[in-house]
């Protein structure tokens, strides 16, 4: 009989109900060691040549590793932004004009992508490659192309429930009522997309959706599902559900991190203080989640943390999310933690002991539920990191990539 790695969980949680408890857990954890400027830098450093290194033979876009080594997809998945996103940063970082030539060359293979309407992630996919590569190039294919994206994202929103939908195409009926904490991570293309059109209906959208998220994601302690249903229908409220996290009950650490980021996002890009105000109550419970060493585990409920498996992913997307928290609402709290996560990041969860990585960053989960990438590397927890690094050494080169202004 197969068992899931999700019934060994819950059976191992209620032996430890049952007999002795689990060892407190800063006994089981190391501290987060202090911020340190001169880590960061390493860091950047180690990336940067470890993507000197292995980005020219890089063809097509990672989605993960196996064995250490990138696994690829030719159209992007949904992850194709983060490659030439990766690229940019490095670029940045460096100066080194190879991994320009590189960002333009791997974005461009996203081409055929601004025409897909069967997906939610074209911010995912655009934003970190086209947008990034209008703003520090001035060419205007790349604004057009990230203007067709949006497009292709709207068509997808529900007017009756006023939600994005995540996932399937436009005529599937399955998961047609279903919306996950990600999308808030997609809704700066529409932003993008009104602010260069002058056309409000972009920007409308993605406040309807955010909204929709504000009011059914949060509980009242400042968690959140991964999933919310919807009928398609009418639009009425079925309830929380899960896919990646542990139960429609837990709270999945990268989802928690794409809700911090989104939704301050979205107050920089509105002044909307409701938004302000979701992503502090989503930051104070994901930061009062964290372990001791400061890096997230995979869903802050699951039954064996926080002595479970780790996803860095997730704490180079909330670092990042805490910094623009940070400079939004002027407290040095939320900076002082996301400083703390880099630095634990970088000392504890980067690939420098392997001869063989492609990748950066190690310890990530991609879906622990369905067995599917537990303690790889994946392509965004590289891009985040990075990020997250310069918003911290070069703060206005991050700026001129992704554009931090607040209106």
């Amino acid at each position: 009989m197969s068992v899931s790695r999700r019934t060994v969980l819950a059976t191992a949680a209620g032996a430890a109900t049952a007999g002795a408890l689990p060892a407190p857990a800063a006994a089981m954890e190391p501290t987060a060691p202090a911020p340190d400027l001169r880590t960061l830098r390493t860091a950047a450093d180690y990336a940067v040549g470890k993507l000197a290194a292995v980005s020219p033979g890089v063809t097509a876009f990672p989605v993960g590793t196996r064995f250490e080594k990138w696994v690829y997809s030719q159209n992007g998945d949904w992850v194709g932004g983060f490659w030439p996103g990766t690229l940019w940063m490095a670029w940045l970082y460096s100066g080194d004009d190879a991994f320009r030539t590189r960002a333009l060359a791997s974005a461009q293979k996203l081409a055929p992508r601004q025409h897909d309407t069967g997906t939610h992630d074209l911010g995912f996919l655009f934003y970190p490659s086209w947008v990034t590569a209008w703003r520090l190039t001035g060419d205007d294919a790349w604004r057009a192309g990230a203007l067709r994206a949006a497009d292709s994202l709207i068509r997808r929103y529900n007017p009756r429930g006023r939600f994005i939908r995540a996932w399937g195409g436009l005529n599937d009926p399955a998961n047609a009522g279903r919306v996950i904490i990600d999308t808030m991570m997609n809704l700066d293309l529409l932003a993008f997309a009104s602010e260069q059109t002058g056309d409000g209906r972009y920007l409308d959208i993605a406040v309807e959706h955010a909204r929709t998220a504000r009011r059914v994601f949060p509980r009242p302690d400042g968690s959140t599902p991964h999933v919310y249903d919807f009928d398609p229908a009418d639009g009425t409220p079925l309830g929380p559900n899960t896919v990646q996290g542990y139960s429609p009950t837990s709270c999945w650490s990268r989802g928690q991190a794409w809700g911090i980021y989104g939704f301050t996002t979205m107050y920089r890009r509105t002044g909307d203080t409701d938004f302000l105000a979701t992503a502090r109550a989503l930051a104070d419970y994901a930061v009062g989640a964290l372990t001791p060493d400061h890096v997230p585990v995979w869903d802050f409920r699951a039954p064996q943390q926080p002595h479970d498996v780790k996803d860095a992913s997730a704490g180079a997307i909330m670092a990042c999310g805490l910094l623009d928290l940070a400079a939004a609402t002027g407290r040095q709290r939320y900076r002082e933690v996301a400083l703390r996560m880099l630095t634990a990041l970088a000392r504890t969860c980067l690939t420098t002991e392997s001869d063989r990585a492609d990748a950066v960053v190690a310890r990530c989960t991609r879906n622990r539920p369905a067995e599917d990438g537990v303690e790889i590397s994946l392509p965004y927890a590289d891009y985040y990191l990075l990020e997250g690094i310069l918003r911290v050494l070069r703060p206005a080169d991050v700026d001129r990539a992704i554009d931090l202004s607040t209106v």
